[in-house]
């Protein structure tokens, strides 16, 4: 008898054989992989930093340790002279105290009317978009070109201001709106606070929305008056966004250049020089970058520490 041998299943020789399990990832490599993934998403902005802002900056800290002409001239080493004769510059104190009393008054009254215009707007009533729109359009038009525009409203021959006062019958000749030290002040001032309030008033407007509605029902449901609303609610809790105007204000205000070099070149007899100004007139007109530089790193400084007193002041405020 003949016993059949049992079917088998063909074999397919073009099936490939099953893949190893890969290892699990150990914490180690998946924080190496982040790390390397991290390091190519920074790489582009650090080498943008690196580029256009340290490698400046060293270049401004070794010309202001040596006698640096900005056109033909020896490079040398003079440290610290380009520090120390600063204060011999006739200009020197006068561009400092012109300086923090502009940013005086431009940061009253520019923060002063920034918040008033965003507690005006702050609701959902009629107009308030098309009002908000309106304020904020200035801060469209760049500075140089505010400055100029400005600078032919306030002509005293050609510009409308001083012809429709006169036509009105409010002065009796040309107003000079640039040709006192008191005038050209007041008259830049106005075109900043015209230029920025409504791009403050936007920052405000942020951290008064942010604000609960709940806090202020509860403080009307206990009979507070508004006045005891604004101190005791919106006040402390705006803290943070008038603190981010706060620094950028006098920020901008201390780096003063491009309002003033339109109006007023530093006039009348160089009673609106600011810090910048005289900068540049240390390294174009007297064609000395070793002094300007040096000028600039004391500048520098100056914000920076002022940055952080502010904000351990702000700090200390939160905690109290």
């Amino acid at each position: 008898m003949q016993v059949k041998a049992p079917d088998r299943a063909p074999v397919d020789h073009w099936v490939r054989p099953p893949r190893p399990a890969r290892r699990p990832r150990t914490a180690k490599s998946l924080w190496r992989s982040r790390t390397v993934q991290g390091l190519g998403y920074a790489a582009p902005t650090a080498v943008f930093v690196a580029v256009f802002f340290v490698w400046p900056l060293l270049l401004v800290g070794r010309m202001s340790l040596n006698d640096w002409p900005l056109l033909a001239g020896d490079q040398g080493g003079n440290a610290p002279e380009n520090y120390t004769d600063i204060t011999d510059s006739p200009l020197f104190w006068p561009a400092v105290r012109f300086t923090l009393l502009y940013t005086v008054i431009v940061t009253v009254v520019l923060l002063g009317l920034a918040l008033l215009l965003a507690l005006l707007v702050q609701g959902s009533r009629p107009g308030a978009g098309f009002f908000r729109t309106v304020y904020f359009l200035p801060g469209a038009l760049g500075l140089a070109s505010a400055s100029l525009l400005f600078w032919g409203l306030y002509s005293p021959t050609t510009g409308p201001i001083s012809s429709t006062l006169e036509h009105l019958g409010l002065v009796d000749e040309p107003v000079s709106f640039l040709g006192t030290s008191t005038n050209a002040l007041l008259s830049t001032v106005f075109l900043v606070v015209w230029k920025f309030a409504g791009f403050y008033m936007l920052i405000l407007l942020v951290g008064l929305q942010r604000i609960p509605h709940e806090l202020y029902e509860a403080a009307r449901m206990d009979g507070a008056s508004r006045g005891q609303i604004f101190r005791r609610i919106t006040l402390p809790l705006l803290r943070p966004s008038l603190a981010l105007s706060l620094l950028l204000c006098v920020t901008g205000s201390l780096l003063a250049f491009d309002q003033f070099f339109v109006l007023t070149k530093g006039g009348p007899d160089n009673s609106t020089v600011t810090i910048v100004q005289l900068i540049y007139r240390e390294a174009f007109q007297r064609l000395d970058l070793g002094t300007a530089a040096a000028l600039s790193i004391i500048v520098l400084g100056a914000l920076v520490l002022l940055n952080v007193l502010q904000f351990r002041g702000l700090h200390r405020a939160d905690e109290s």
